[in-house]
């Protein structure tokens, strides 16, 4: 019988404390619990998203989660194209993207025979090399 007291009264003293440093320390929680139906990745939405949106994510880690590697590369390579997507659509925007042949040939080039007939440049061709001297 006195073993028993003995465990009821470790429970009980076990349990007075747990309960103490609960109240003391509080839950240990630093944040408010998330939104249901809300991912706490934030992308803006005042704006089309850039590289750097990307590269700044900070995917929360769970036991049962992905390869961080893996993850860390996939938003590497997101990020690149993104950086690719915006200087493309830069240069697009800038007029600069104009095709050899839709640019006119210029009549006052002395230098015609070193172009095809729709301007494109073609190699000189050394006369000694092609008689072989």
């Amino acid at each position: 019988m006195a073993g028993v007291v003995f465990v009821l009264g470790l429970l009980v003293v076990g349990g007075l404390l747990f309960l103490g440093a609960s109240l003391l320390l509080g839950r240990g929680e630093t944040q408010p619990p998330a939104e249901v139906g809300r991912s706490p990745v934030e992308l803006p939405d005042d704006r089309p998203v850039v590289g750097d949106d990307v590269r700044a994510l900070r995917i929360s880690v769970a036991l049962r989660g992905y390869r961080m590697s893996e993850v860390d590369w996939l938003v590497d390579q997101l990020a690149q194209v993104l950086d690719e997507r915006d200087a493309e659509i830069a240069r697009l925007r800038a007029g600069t993207d104009r095709p050899a042949a839709a640019v006119p040939p210029d009549p006052a080039r002395s230098d015609a025979e070193d172009t095809d007939p729709e301007g494109v440049p073609v190699p000189a061709v050394d006369e000694e090399d092609r008689t072989g001297a």
